[in-house]
């Protein structure tokens, strides 16, 4: 089964509440951005001032330049994976060690100018890739580069075992060619969030990259 999976991404509380709950009353995963306002144009709220709970599978986005100062924080809310991305300052193997000490899966997130062949060596130890192909920070407001599919089946080449998710501009006149190129989990921001009918949208959306 393909996931769509709708992003909560905002700059206030209020708003991060809003998209939350909104999403936890239909979604089956849910993806998580948060930005630290340095690695990203824009910032989240600090995520030791949230209360996460989510019935949904939890995805969670770290777009930090140091994801380790919020490891902590993000382990105890128990997500199933959590992202971060390959340019980061951080020792992406102590960010490894750490997540899957704690059984939590680990994904990496390769924004556009990154090339897969400049992360070979360490890709065999994650067990998702984030495909980076919209608006770093931002829902909406960028197409999808749809170029950066062709990340799919370069990654193949050095881990088999990946699950994909795509992150930038999907909707639903492209999600299905997202999903078949080889996405898993398409996740999908202001096209659900700002829809006239969210749980419409994203049911539509499921349906799409399903058939």
């Amino acid at each position: 089964m393909k996931y769509i999976s709708p992003t909560v991404t905002a700059t206030d509380e209020e708003t991060f509440n809003k998209q939350l709950i909104l999403l936890n009353s239909f979604a089956k995963r849910i993806h998580i951005d948060f930005m630290d306002g340095i690695f990203t144009p824009t910032k989240s709220p600090p995520e030791n001032l949230l209360k996460i709970s989510s019935p949904a599978i939890l995805d969670v986005h770290v777009m930090y330049n140091h994801p380790l100062s919020a490891l902590d924080t993000i382990i105890g809310w128990k997500p199933n994976l959590v992202i971060v991305h390959a340019e980061c300052k951080d020792d992406i193997n102590e960010v490894i060690s750490k997540l899957k000490n704690n059984k939590i899966k680990v994904g990496l997130a390769l924004l556009p100018e990154t090339t897969v062949e400049s992360v070979q060596d360490i890709l065999p130890k994650f067990q998702h890739v984030l495909i980076f192909g919209g608006n770093l920070g931002y829902q909406g407001g960028k197409p999808a580069d749809l170029s950066q599919l062709v990340k799919v089946n370069q990654c193949k080449v050095f881990n088999n075992y990946l699950e994909f998710g795509w992150d930038g501009g999907a909707n639903s006149q492209n999600c299905a060619e997202i999903a078949n190129a080889g996405i898993d989990v398409v996740n999908v921001g202001s096209a659900i969030q700002k829809a006239p009918n969210p749980t419409q949208e994203y049911i539509k959306l499921t349906y799409l990259v399903n058939n």
